[in-house]
């Protein structure tokens, strides 16, 4: 375990994260080119929702990514409500504009494929409701991120907000377990075989699932990178101000 919390340090973390760009960066686009273009431009329409049924290779991966960031979120809040590693904090904030945009893009998705299949464009369902209450919490977090000057007053009080938050990124997963009535369908990937989509769509799903995770991870390095450059540029800004 020594081990791991190495990585806390930020020049170490730094060092390795650079090293592994390059690499998750290239996997990310080649997952998601041919994911995509697998998805879009060599599967069948469905018997039912028509070609509409190809905006499950943005919708499913995003609503994932959006749901999986907040959790990431989660457990680099509770590491440094433990721990007080500021890598993990700084990881949780650059992790949050990557969720709240996979989150927006789930919602116009979902939108776009709920007009022609439910005749609406947005229904009060429970996993709609607690998936836009999700992003509002996205966006709380930001702006108390924003709002305060002091960084570990600012970790702090996100980490308390990211664990409420984090009620509804459950909800927004489970809800149509928890409750019988809504439109929104089933799970597109489950344990059990017989609720997941045709083999037909599931493969380049999951490649495109595949490429929507590597591109968080890549994105998470970047910007966890930019936040510890800011933050030592803050501290140089105030020694300075101080001397």
């Amino acid at each position: 375990m020594g081990s791991i919390w190495e990585y806390a340090n930020p020049k170490k973390f730094i060092a390795t994260t650079d090293r592994l760009l390059p690499w998750v960066s290239g996997l990310a686009l080649l997952a998601l080119v041919g994911g995509l273009v697998w998805g879009f431009f060599f599967t069948p329409d469905d018997y039912k929702q028509g070609s509409t049924v190809k905006i499950i290779y943005l919708h499913v991966p995003s609503a994932l990514m959006a749901i999986n960031a907040w959790m990431m979120m989660l457990v680099a809040s509770l590491i440094w409500i433990v721990r007080r590693h500021h890598v993990s904090a700084l990881a949780a904030r650059a992790a949050a504009p990557i969720g709240a945009t996979m989150t927006l893009i789930a919602l116009i998705t979902g939108a776009i494929w709920g007009q022609p299949m439910w005749g609406t464009w947005w229904e009060w369902d429970p996993r709609l409701t607690s998936f836009l209450i999700l992003f509002l919490f996205y966006l709380g977090y930001m702006a108390l991120w924003s709002a305060i000057e002091n960084d570990d007053t600012a970790a702090d009080l996100t980490s308390i907000l990211c664990l409420v938050g984090s009620v509804f990124a459950l909800l927004s997963r489970y809800a149509v377990n928890f409750w019988n009535q809504g439109l929104h369908q089933g799970a597109s990937l489950s344990m059990d075989k017989e609720e997941n989509v045709a083999d037909v769509f599931y493969y380049p799903l999951l490649l495109s699932i595949a490429g929507f995770i590597l591109l968080f991870i890549a994105l998470v390095f970047l910007r966890t990178q930019t936040e510890i450059r800011a933050r030592r540029m803050r501290a140089l800004l105030a020694r300075e101000r101080m001397s």
